[in-house]
């Protein structure tokens, strides 16, 4: 600790003398992050181990960077998890081995090209905060004191963060922050204040009385911390723009209602494309300007081996599924230790930003066309989960992720809805309730009275139908068994291994048997899948895990016994020849429909195959889609390549000859 005070003042005492970074004469205006659509993330988490930060940054490098690669913004390195800053501070600990101020340079290069500079920032997790005051530390369950967490009901937000932060700001002029290591960090707090403020004894565990109580309690401590220290920059430095990593994504499926100036989240591991798909249709429903951030690296299952960068074509692939929702993208890079970035992977963040780039006239804003929407119930995991925030369980989300995935590889055009936001639901025409543990009293009289005027809902899940009960025209006999259900499939069959719910037909249509073997010969099957009419509308169910299943399998079986359940209850206005791996999205910008077309043909899904180098075009394929009266002109976009197709009844009928990675087709 001795060490630690005497590091601090040598660093403090050299930054006495430091000056605010003084800004061009005349710099050109820089864009505010709602208006933002392509950036660069670059952090260090700088630590008491380093000898070299910012030894090679020099300006020539940073105009490099940015001259390559046009940039709206960039986020630098300021404060990692380990909690030593990344520039000379006179308000706390800045990591030692700083040979130049890195910070410093990015701010003046960025201001003289009129890029937005942000700055990357731990909060709730400062290792070397409560290593200095173990007191600001979160206390667990077991009543040991965090190594890495600080505490929402202690003073490390005034008397650390909100100083920090507060002078970064200034002293760079720094446009806004990206608050990492929130709500996906912390956790229920068992220290002195919380228990005085919710009242002993404190629940520990799920079986324990109050226990949801208590996690909520949590939240709302969170809440009121984020509140605070928003609160308190906006007043110092009202030009400075705040997000906290995950707050108001599926981490935190809440209405938006706390000072955040933009949303974002940075999404890794295998199969990523998975999770930004739903992320970013989840926050294209949000209200809020937002971004996802892509790591460029990926690592390996075997923790053993190196990290590796993306290849190009990958990152593409990944960006695609963002920027059709309408969103911002970002991808993140570590520098050398010593700040430097090699012209090789320049060229390669030059190379990605160009391919989005081309893209913004398309995509940036665009806006939700609504017609089929999967429920995300954040009902269902603030009351199954024991935890406060994501990221969840897997298996709490895998039926999410697995009937979106399904509904996206059956070329339905699909959206989320936040159960938040149900107020929307009259604006779809289908409903998907994938198979959540539960999703509520109120969710589901809200969707059955939207289902009486006339909406068509599907539910999955022996549990789902459960709530549902009588107005599903057959009667449940017995309780939900776990067995193995055989599904035809147009080559060959598919199997759900989970509840399966045996029921009593009465007034409902079977439209979808399961079978105990791979025997599909009359008479052998029984009812997994039905629809009944309720007032002006259908109600439809899968009496099992389908969502489940498909997540674990993504089986072309499924996928097809899935698409046709769906399209006997609902007319899709979009139809194609494209292959599954082609993810499509029905979008309006300008008063121009817009129909998105990403290429997912060999995305990444294995670890041990962590990079994707060729991306196989696919095409021709044919395309359809219900329009109110015939377009004056489609093209192709970004290519600029007028469709020649024709128009009938109310519908357009066109053929893409070939599709790279993304391309839309545009109609006038």
């Amino acid at each position: 600790m001795e060490m630690t005070r005497r590091r601090f003042a040598a660093v403090a005492a050299a930054a006495s003398s430091a000056v605010a970074v003084a800004a061009p004469a005349n710099p050109p205006a820089r864009l505010r992050r709602k208006d933002s659509y392509f950036g660069f993330h670059f952090d260090l988490h700088p630590n008491d181990k380093d000898t070299a930060l910012g030894r090679d940054v020099t300006e020539a490098m940073i105009a490099k960077v940015l001259d390559r690669t046009k940039p709206d913004y960039i986020q630098y390195d300021c404060k990692g998890h380990v909690g030593w800053l990344g520039y000379p501070s006179k308000v706390s600990p800045s990591a030692p081995g700083m040979v130049k101020d890195s910070l410093a340079l990015w701010r003046k290069v960025t201001a003289e090209k009129g890029v937005a500079l942000y700055i990357h920032f731990s909060g709730v997790w400062d290792s070397l905060a409560v290593a200095t005051y173990p007191k600001w530390a979160r206390v667990d369950a077991k009543g040991k004191v965090d190594d890495r967490i600080t505490s929402t009901f202690g003073p490390y937000v005034d008397e650390r963060m909100i100083p920090q932060l507060r002078e970064v700001a200034t002293k760079y002029d720094l446009d806004g922050a990206w608050v990492d290591g929130e709500c996906w960090a912390t956790g229920p707090d068992y220290g002195a204040a919380a228990a005085k403020a919710f009242g002993s004894p404190l629940p520990k565990t799920s079986k324990d009385p109050k226990w949801h109580e208590f996690l909520e309690f949590n939240r709302a401590q969170f809440r009121r911390y984020l509140r605070h220290y928003l609160n308190a920059l906006h007043e110092s430095n009202p030009g400075f723009q705040v997000a906290s990593n995950w707050l108001y994504t599926t981490y935190v499926p809440e209405k938006p209602d706390l000072p955040v100036d933009f949303v974002s989240g940075d999404y890794l591991g295998n199969a990523s494309i998975s999770t930004a798909r739903m992320e970013a249709r989840y926050l294209a429903a949000i209200d809020k300007p937002w971004d996802l951030m892509a790591w460029g690296f990926q690592s390996p299952r075997n923790a053993t081996v190196a990290t590796t960068h993306k290849a190009p074509d990958q990152l593409m692939q990944e960006a695609s599924v963002v920027l059709m929702q309408g969103g911002g993208f970002q991808v993140y890079y570590t520098p050398t230790r010593a700040g430097y970035l090699d012209d090789s992977l320049i060229d390669t963040m030059g190379s990605i930003s160009d391919f989005c780039r081309t893209r913004r006239a398309i995509c940036h804003q665009c806006e939700v066309v609504p017609h089929a929407a999967v429920l995300f119930s954040g009902y269902s995991l603030y009351h199954t989960a024991d935890k406060l925030f994501g990221g969840w369980p897997g298996a709490l989300q895998a039926p999410m992720r697995g009937m979106l995935a399904a509904l996206i590889e059956n070329h339905i055009p699909v959206d989320v809805l936040p159960d938040w936001k149900l107020e929307a639901v009259d604006s779809f025409s289908l409903m998907v309730v994938p198979d959540w543990a539960d999703i509520g009293g109120p969710v589901r009289d809200a969707l059955t009275a939207w289902v009486a005027r006339g909406g068509t809902l599907l539910i999955v899940g022996a549990e789902n139908a459960g709530l549902f009960g009588g107005i599903l025209g057959a009667e449940a006999q017995g309780a939900a068994k776990d067995e193995v259900a055989w599904l035809p499939g147009p080559q060959m069959p598919g199997t759900i291994r989970g509840k399966w719910q045996e029921l009593r037909v009465e007034s409902a249509q079977v439209i979808g048997e399961r079978f105990p073997t791979a025997d599909f010969r009359p008479g052998l099957g029984v009812p997994a899948a039905t629809v009944a009419t309720h007032g002006k509308g259908h109600i439809a169910c899968i009496w099992g895990p389908a969502g489940f299943g498909f997540d674990a399998t993504h089986s072309s079986a499924l996928r097809g016994w899935i698409g046709s359940i769906v399209r006997k209850v609902w007319d899709s206005p979009l139809n194609t020849s494209a292959p599954p791996t082609v993810e499509m999205a029905i979008k309006r910008r300008n008063g121009k429909t817009i129909l998105h077309m990403a290429n997912m043909t060999g995305m990444q899904v294995a670890a041990e195959y962590i990079t994707e180098d060729f991306i196989p075009a696919v095409g021709p394929f044919d395309v359809s889609l219900k329009m109110a009266k015939a377009p004056a002109r489609v093209t192709l976009e970004p290519e600029g390549v007028a469709v020649r197709a024709r128009f009938a009844d109310g519908v357009w009928h066109g053929r893409v000859e070939a599709l790279a990675i993304h391309s839309a087709l545009v109609f006038d």
